[in-house]
């Protein structure tokens, strides 16, 4: 008996099927590549325009200026954020746009720069930053954005420390924030004996640095006793074997001229903050101050912070974490928003207990 066959309309349905699994298959495999594509502001650099230059001297430049907690102690501190501007139009994001703000205020200060809320007056400069689409790629014209951000830091630095010509100094950064930071440490700090001095410590958070490539006058910090170092790491989760080597593969570090150079085989710098030093011995849970997710937060709110939550150890150049236990620290939000910083911070009460150790360690050999 022969089967029945299909009608026009049958064949229809099954061919209009067919397409739609295809397509449902193709956005799933494609999804990230077509979206990075929507992020490529379709210009070349060198024929790019950017957005107007910020002015340090107006307040429209500043997301915080000098503002201080309760009780904070003596330090200035400077702090530049992580990337908060997908793309799209721009490889540099606009100061003052609407989203990258939100995304500023509501995620980035609560939970990295509140660590050092305790430790002086904290300012944040908004500056052209290069877009989460610089972070995708390794093109040139991707580099060349993350470097012309640099301007606008050193700018803000300037109109910073002209406002703080004495006293204990904190510099600090998350992802391409701490990037342009160890930029600045090499360029504007290290050169400057009596600024060196002021130096509490520098933090360079969710960064891949090049561990040779810090100044010979602001090494890592090799414990938490000293002070006019470095504290820098980029975390990745243990048995996350693929991300560590994508991480390692794709970072990019600068050269003696302000170019953004692939990091090859050097080593990358790592310092634990559980124990504020580059000892790569396993650090166990116990040693955890506090994990937290801060957002939402308003300034000066202190988080709840999670002891114990996660163990840490420097390992090929990278800071291994254990799995959080908490939903707390689970990935949420948007494609583009899991291409950011985290919206939590792991090693909030560690950052936080490490720079107030470090600022009185400062003030005790100042006579402060």
């Amino acid at each position: 008996m022969r089967p029945p066959r299909l009608t026009f309309r049958q064949w229809v349905g099954w061919i209009g099927f067919a397409l739609v699994f295809l397509l449902t298959a193709a956005t799933a495999v494609w999804r990230g590549d077509i979206l990075r594509a929507g992020l490529d502001p379709q210009v070349p650099f060198q024929t790019y325009e950017p957005p107007p230059a910020p002015d340090y001297s107006t307040p429209a430049a500043w997301a915080m200026s000098e503002a201080r907690a309760p009780d904070a102690g003596p330090a200035a501190v400077f702090f530049v954020h992580s990337t908060t501007y997908n793309g799209g139009r721009h490889w540099n994001g606009p100061i003052g746009d609407r989203d990258a703000d939100a995304w500023l205020m509501r995620v980035v200060i609560p939970n990295y720069a509140g660590p050092f809320a305790d430790l002086g007056a904290v300012s944040v400069p908004r500056y052209r930053q290069g877009s989460l689409y610089t972070r995708l790629t390794l093109r040139d014209d991707a580099r060349e954005a993350r470097a012309f951000a640099y301007q606008d830091v050193e700018a803000a630095f300037e109109a910073w420390i002209a406002r703080h010509p004495q006293g204990p100094v904190v510099l600090a950064g998350v992802e391409q924030g701490g990037e342009l930071i160890e930029r600045l440490l090499r360029e504007r700090v290290a050169p400057d004996a009596a600024l060196r001095e002021r130096l509490v410590a520098a933090y360079l958070m969710d960064v891949v640095a090049a561990a040779d490539g810090l100044s010979r006058e602001i090494p890592a910090c090799a414990s938490r006793e000293r002070t006019g170092c470095v504290v820098g790491f980029s975390p990745v989760g243990e048995g996350n074997d693929g991300a560590a080597r994508r991480r390692l593969r794709r970072a990019l570090v600068w050269d003696g001229r302000g170019r953004l150079v692939e990091l090859g085989q050097r080593p990358a710098l790592c310092v634990n903050p559980l124990t504020g030093s580059t000892s790569t011995e396993p650090a166990p849970a116990r040693l955890n101050r506090g994990a937290t997710n801060a957002t939402g937060l308003e300034w000066g709110a202190r988080p709840a912070l999670l002891a114990r939550e996660v163990a840490a150890q420097c390992r090929g150049g990278l800071l291994r974490y254990s799995k959080p236990e908490s939903e707390s620290f689970r990935p949420a939000g948007g494609w583009a928003d899991r291409r950011k910083s985290r919206p939590y911070n792991l090693f909030y009460g560690d950052i936080e207990a490490d720079a107030q150790a470090r600022l009185a360690a400062w003030q005790a050999t100042h006579g402060v």
